[in-house]
């Protein structure tokens, strides 16, 4: 099937109706999104991997699982993520952790002859000072941005992996590249959450203490694309079926907005009012990200339905029902 006949808003295809799918992380943010999307597209056998029943760190849990599960397509979104915060407290787990679980996997993938490894890596493997957008050929014209590239380099590693084998073994894995995800459902822990959701926490907060004054990281300057978890899910999903190359794919919505303006948007649907001060001592991060699309929807048909806009206003949505709801109880 080409990307000439696939609509997405009116699909009805029977691809995922035979199709025995394992989807690491299937508990999680995106994971959550990924398998809904499957079971409203015929999936019928999903094997939802939950990381207290298999450590993926570990051989013999990989082993376990794949034996159990006998899948015909794995997609691997299991991994360990948070902002700037995170990935400069652990570096050191943010790299093992995320690079042990994908190289396993996809060796015990290939000796199990699975049908098609999926692998989701990150922006974050972009080197730092990449031209905007960001376009595949670009990925590996330098270092990534200091505070994360142990994360990126990690899942970068499975694009090596997945061209590797394609080449010597004719594995049919694919590797795609997602830009920063938001939506309901986010991680709201400040320990671990990125930046959207983290503004909204400090916002909505500082509403309901009667603060005056926000604080936030580095000085505004950076810019970011965002691409909304549901959007995220069919991208994956649409790839899994109808994308069959080693050459890695930007999933993203093309759009890009500066933190400073971003947090007034945030603070805007949140009703903060108060004063916005930049704590300068403190990382911006990467100065741009923004993705160069086209291949996702050259390749498979892909792009975007939700605005930021709405998306946005979804997740504050969401994000205040469920702190209205843990009050009640």
């Amino acid at each position: 099937m080409n990307k000439q006949s696939v609509d997405r808003d009116n699909y009805s295809g029977s691809f995922w109706t035979s199709q025995k799918v394992v989807v690491t992380g299937g508990a999680g943010f995106l994971g959550s999104y990924v398998v809904e999307k499957l079971a409203e597209q015929g999936g019928q056998d999903i094997f939802v991997l939950l990381g207290e029943e298999y450590d993926l760190r570990t051989l013999p849990a990989i082993i376990r699982l794949l034996e159990k599960a006998r899948p015909d397509i794995i997609i691997h979104l299991a991994a360990q993520v948070g902002g700037i915060g995170a990935n400069r407290a652990k570096p050191g787990e943010f790299f093992y952790n995320n690079l042990v679980m994908g190289i396993q996997l996809m060796e015990q993938a290939r000796l199990f002859e699975v049908g098609k490894f999926v692998a989701i890596g990150t922006v974050c493997a972009y080197p730092k000072l990449t031209p905007v957008p960001f376009r595949e050929e670009n990925l590996w014209d330098g270092y990534p941005e200091e505070t994360n590239a142990p994360y990126g380099l990690a899942k970068k590693m499975l694009l090596v992996q997945s061209q590797a084998y394609r080449q010597q073994y004719n594995f049919n894995s694919i590797f795609l590249l997602p830009v920063n995800l938001y939506g309901p459902g986010d991680s709201f822990d400040p320990h671990s959450s990125h930046v959207i959701p983290a503004l909204i926490k400090k916002c909505v907060d500082a509403v309901e203490r009667g603060e005056d004054e926000i604080i936030c990281w580095g000085d505004g300057s950076p810019t970011r694309e965002f691409l909304y978890v549901e959007d995220a899910a069919d991208g994956i999903l649409l790839a899994s079926e109808l994308y069959n190359k080693g050459e890695p794919v930007n999933l993203g919505s093309g759009m890009e907005i500066s933190i400073r303006d971003l947090v007034e948007m945030v603070a805007k649907y949140t009703g903060f009012r108060g004063r916005i001060s930049w704590d300068t001592s403190q990382p911006n991060g990467q100065p741009r990200r923004s993705l160069d699309t086209s291949k996702a929807e050259k390749e498979f048909g892909f792009t975007t339905k939700t605005s930021f806009e709405e998306g946005l206003k979804k997740t504050i949505s969401w994000y205040t029902a469920q702190r209205k709801h843990k009050t009640r109880v």
